[in-house]
């Protein structure tokens, strides 16, 4: 029996497999890397040891320290959760021969799968060889990991070598392995994947099928169990491919088989030797605990002959510090609170009050509805991530609300293009306009002196906000029946507080200040100082760092009086695992570069200025 187990990850995945161990009596021990000393995970975990250093390579990536950590804490058995070292055959070598339980597939399995080159082998595919223009559009693909990283879409010739070195760059970054592969892109397929469980003694479970097509930069959004509108002869022709792969490479654990499905025919993309994030789904429907199944299979129990029965519908929506309006920049700050409304399900790595930073993932968490039909589904999860309290960053919820809304949605006729299609109407500002009143009044309960002035008892008053890239100035009035504003009553203002009636309409509104953020229900504002200080001017075609992060290349000879075409790439960011490409504004002469390779930047930070010739 396995009595203590060190989970090789961070943040939400190490939390929920914490979760099951607590409830299956099982001790835990958690790694950590310096940005993570405080992390959630750290303080739920019975144990912690440090891994010295920030960045994945100095410290998840290490599987020599990992394994060290787990001996030195007396654990029984490593569990390597999803992304970093979970699909690395040699990191599970290490842990068995140090005399630890692996719980994963065996490592032989681990081999011939992970690497999306071998696997497609294996299945009787032939990987592409030389690209020529009749052979685009092409998806160069990172044949280690997932999540979307060390992949790019290439429609233009000319820019495959570039997508190639990026691809590598993040993939080594991401996983520690820079193989990169090439294979047809599919236009606008959906991504349907099989749940599998194996154990030692023949038995393989096929748990039913999940849509994930909803992807944002090729990493998963919104992902659903089953998936809908699949015929009963596509449905058994992905379940037996699932079972062909598991058998071929002897596979045990959890595991998952994925397809892009096009014009009614499957197209095997991967299998992922490991536990996926959209896991909850299919233990919703399942009614199982699929950590609590790997554990029980690594301690050599069999499974029965077969898996439960499927009941109902669930969705997840991944919750993630992003502006999906400005190209999907990662945010960062503190997370001053999140909480979701009972009937859901919240996996999460952060509690109220932790800080994002810039070395991992931005998912904050992950919220799964379950109920008996996908339209109940919908409207459950839509409506809980609509009265969800999320104070902090910039995120992803009102498009993952949108998203759940959208009419290809709702009828099952979503695709991997639907932000493609989708994204400038799912991202337009849509404010609560009296937001701002709201604001105001439980300003002027606190006796705030924000930004030098006072209010005056029986003088009008205003307030500036910031809301959605617009400055907005309300009014009030300090009367003898208390605060009044034109065309609403207030029934009541306090810090917290503020209940206005309009149109014979009673509305509450709750509120919360951190500095100079105030988030009104849904809805964020910055207060703005009654005189604005000055603005600090950039010269035309300045570069500015769209988010915080860390400048790893400059463009080859890059130096101050190069000559660059408008789009070339300059310099590349790594924030939150990704790498962004910061191009050059307009065709001209870099007159200033301010930054080297390394060097970390926060938003805003001037990185070259480009003179347009």
């Amino acid at each position: 029996m396995i009595n203590s187990i060190l989970v090789a990850n961070r943040g939400e995945i190490a939390c929920r497999i914490f979760r099951t161990c607590g409830e299956l009596g099982i001790r835990t021990v958690a790694v950590h890397s310096d940005a993570d000393e405080n992390a959630l995970h750290t303080r739920v975990a019975d144990t912690a040891v440090r891994l010295p250093g920030a960045t994945p390579a100095d410290t998840y990536l290490r599987g020599d320290l990992v394994v060290k950590a787990a001996v030195d804490a007396g654990a029984d058995a490593v569990h390597p959760g999803y992304g970093f070292l979970s699909e690395n055959a040699d990191f599970a070598r290490a842990v068995l021969d140090a005399g630890l339980v692996w719980i994963g597939p065996p490592p032989e399995a681990i081999e011939a799968m992970a690497s999306k080159t071998r696997a497609k082998t294996l299945m009787g595919l032939v990987p592409m060889g030389e690209v020529g223009e009749s052979d685009l559009p092409v998806l160069v693909k990172a044949a280690a990991g997932g999540g979307g990283r060390g992949m790019r879409v290439v429609r233009r010739l000319t820019d495959l070598d570039a997508a190639l070195e990026g691809a590598r760059a993040e993939a080594a970054s991401a996983f520690g392995d820079g193989e990169v592969f090439v294979e047809p892109y599919l236009e606008n397929g959906r991504h349907v994947e099989v749940q599998i469980l194996a154990d030692t003694h023949g038995t393989v479970w096929t748990l039913g099928t999940r849509d994930c097509s909803l992807q944002r930069r090729h990493q998963k959004v919104i992902e659903e169990a089953p998936a809908p509108g699949l015929s009963a002869p596509l449905e058994e022709q992905l379940r037996r491919l699932a079972v062909r792969a598991a058998r071929a490479v002897s596979y045990a654990g959890a595991g998952t088989v994925e397809f892009l499905v096009a014009d009614g025919r499957a197209h095997f993309l991967e299998m992922n030797t490991r536990l996926q994030v959209e896991h909850p789904v299919t233990e919703a429907v399942f009614g199982l605990d699929l950590v609590a199944e790997q554990i029980r299979v690594a301690e050599g129990a069999a499974l029965a002959p077969e898996p439960p029965p499927a009941r109902g519908h669930a969705i997840e929506a991944r919750l993630y510090a992003e502006d999906p309006a400005t190209g999907w920049t990662p945010q960062t700050g503190t997370l001053h609170r999140l909480s979701t409304p009972a009937g859901v399900r919240l996996d999460t790595g952060y509690g109220d009050g932790d800080g994002i930073g810039v070395h991992y993932d931005p998912m904050l968490a992950k919220v799964v509805a379950h109920a008996p039909t996908r339209a109940e589904a919908v409207r459950k999860l839509a409506g809980a991530l609509e009265r969800t309290v999320l104070h902090g960053p910039v995120t992803n919820r009102d498009l993952l609300v949108r998203s759940l809304r959208h009419e290809e949605f709702t009828a099952a006729r979503m695709d991997t293009g639907f932000y493609d299609r989708n994204l400038g109407e799912l991202t337009t500002p849509a404010h609560d306009p009296h937001a701002p009143l709201a604001a105001a009044l439980a300003e002027a309960r606190t006796g705030s002196r924000f930004g030098g002035w006072r209010n005056l008892p029986s003088q009008p008053q205003t307030k500036r906000y910031a809301m959605g890239g617009e400055e907005i100035e309300v009014g009030y009035r300090h009367g003898r029946e208390g605060l009044t504003a034109d065309g609403v009553q207030v029934v009541h203002a306090d810090p917290a507080l503020v209940v206005l009636e309009i149109d014979g309409v009673r509305r509450r509104f709750e509120i919360a200040r951190y500095g100079d953020r105030v988030h009104v229900g849904t809805t964020t504002l910055t207060a703005l100082p009654r005189f604005p200080a000055p603005e600090t001017r950039h010269a035309a075609g300045s570069l500015l760092a769209p988010m915080p992060g860390t400048v790893v290349k400059l463009a080859d000879g890059l130096i101050t009086g190069s000559s660059v075409q408008a789009g070339e790439p300059l310099m590349w960011l790594e924030a939150m695992k990704m790498q962004h490409v910061i191009s050059a504004p307009v065709t001209g002469t870099v007159t200033a570069l301010q930054v080297t390779t390394g060097r970390q930047v926060q938003v805003g930070t001037l990185l070259a200025v480009v003179q347009e010739s």
